[in-house]
């Protein structure tokens, strides 16, 4: 079940959004639950003190008291995996949502179909990431790594390094075995040393690949082609 919460200082705009929201999840097929809120300072407080854990965010921007813009650099080390969808009548807020890695941005003139799409599209993105694992195995222990935590992976010596948010694993298993095991569309080689998940890239730019985690890994000149259809073939068949 998804967990969401939708905050508008504007009590017909919260009730719209929540009316759209169970249209889309009713549409996509996925339970949800989701909370209210007019007040920007009691969404803060219920992530910050009282440790609520939300999937999805749907905010406006322009709230009295805590903005949406400020309640999203605020819960990152909170809820660093939520996607946040923002509303706002000013578009030149857009250039610092993509910097905040928010999922969506939609102006108020323009909501009713663009919402509804970026809901649904969230929606399927944060299905399409869940439940999913790989296994490391030794005599010793047993790791599962969701894959949605996984940023990319890189040979290393006869290891392969599974780098994720938290940190670095090894497997004392080729990079191609490992790829093959993980049996997923997401991951894609960049080049001959490194594989990344789709999901974490946030462009592909002077050839390089940029995370949401900030890191850069360079892109083969042989694969950018690749990497780039592979990429639009991905969120073309998913989105």
């Amino acid at each position: 079940m998804l967990r969401i919460a939708v905050c508008d200082d504007d009590h017909e705009a919260v009730q719209s959004h929540i009316r759209m929201m169970k249209t889309c999840l009713e549409q996509c097929r996925i339970p949800g639950d989701i909370s209210s809120y007019t007040d920007s300072h009691n969404l803060l407080c219920d992530i910050m003190e009282d440790h609520w854990f939300f999937d999805l965010l749907l905010l406006d921007i322009e709230m009295p008291g805590v903005t949406g813009m400020e309640i999203a650099e605020k819960i990152r080390p909170y809820l660093p995996e939520v996607r946040i969808i923002f509303i706002t009548s000013h578009i030149e807020y857009a250039i610092d949502a993509f910097e905040l890695s928010i999922f969506r941005y939609v102006p108020k003139d323009d909501a009713g179909g663009r919402l509804s799409a970026a809901i649904q599209d969230a929606i399927r993105l944060l299905v399409l990431e869940d439940g999913r694992s790989y296994t490391i195995r030794t005599s010793s222990r047993m790791e599962k790594i969701p894959y949605k935590t996984i940023c990319y992976l890189e040979r290393d010596g006869k290891n392969t390094a599974i780098i994720t948010d938290k940190g670095t694993s090894r497997v004392r298993k080729s990079l191609q075995q490992v790829y093959t095991e993980l049996d997923s569309e997401e991951f894609i080689y960049i080049d001959r040393g490194c594989i990344v998940n789709m999901i974490q890239i946030m462009q592909i730019h002077d050839g390089m690949a940029v995370l949401k985690s900030g890191v850069s890994l360079p892109v083969s000149r042989s694969h950018l082609q690749t990497v780039k259809e592979q990429i639009n073939q991905y969120w073309g068949d998913h989105i």
